[in-house]
């Protein structure tokens, strides 16, 4: 069993490099310095119990067609092992991570709705208005247009239509239940700012890299259009 390629590279890691580098390296020299990074972004994620010289070693070994100290079974049954390895000290992070997440979010709720104007849900979602509109409401099959920002509760941004530039357009009942019911109670022209609990948005599962397993979200959303 070999690393997977795609474990270790991705090709849009090597264009911005290339793009922003200046000098006199040449484009070989570039795009192999952009591999070594992409190769050692990857290969970090797997901790610190790695051996960076003797990661180095292999990788010398391998591209100068040097004989390795490892028969290739040796290799195959190394490599396994420290997937493995891996694979279960990462599951058990998350295990750590989800109940932290979860005790966070239910003590942040619980404070948050006493705050003025913060109005509760009988689900648990929570949310503040910051500007009624006076349009329609949409129904949850509706296609909606928003402009929207969304943070964790340390209020690091991890997605936001304003900073790209450009509103999202969805259907309302395919996006989270916290995002379903909470555009319903909206209308055209408004802004709330929903507080979303981790059942309501995407539980243990978590979401990317930024949004961890039970992790309570806080999202500003401007309702601009409905199509029905």
């Amino acid at each position: 069993m070999r690393l997977a390629w795609g474990m270790v590279f991705s090709a849009g890691a090597v264009l911005p490099f290339v793009a922003c580098s200046g000098g006199d390296e040449s484009f070989e020299e570039k795009a192999s310095y952009a591999l070594g990074v992409d190769i050692g972004t990857n290969v970090k994620q797997f901790g610190t119990s790695l051996d960076r010289d003797a990661l180095v070693d292999g990788l010398l070994d391998a591209l100068s067609e040097r004989e390795p100290r490892l028969t290739p079974q040796e290799v195959d049954e190394l490599v396994r092992e420290f997937l493995a390895k891996a694979q279960a000290e990462d599951a058990q992070r998350n295990i750590v991570l989800a109940e932290t997440n979860m005790q966070e979010g239910e003590e942040f709720l619980a404070e948050n709705r006493a705050k003025d104007g913060v109005v509760e849900t009988a689900s648990g979602l929570q949310y503040i208005v910051l500007t009624q509109g006076d349009g329609p409401s949409p129904a949850a099959a509706d296609r909606v247009t928003v402009h929207y920002e969304g943070k964790l509760l340390d209020g690091k941004v991890f997605d936001s239509s304003y900073e790209r530039g450009e509103p999202v357009e969805f259907v309302l009942n395919a996006v989270i239940p916290g995002w379903t019911e909470g555009v319903q109670l909206m209308k055209v022209g408004s802004k709330y700012r929903f507080f979303i609990p981790s059942d309501l948005a995407y539980g243990g599962r978590g979401a990317g890299q930024d949004i961890g397993p039970n992790a309570t979200l806080t999202f500003e959303v401007e309702l601009i259009s409905i199509e029905q």
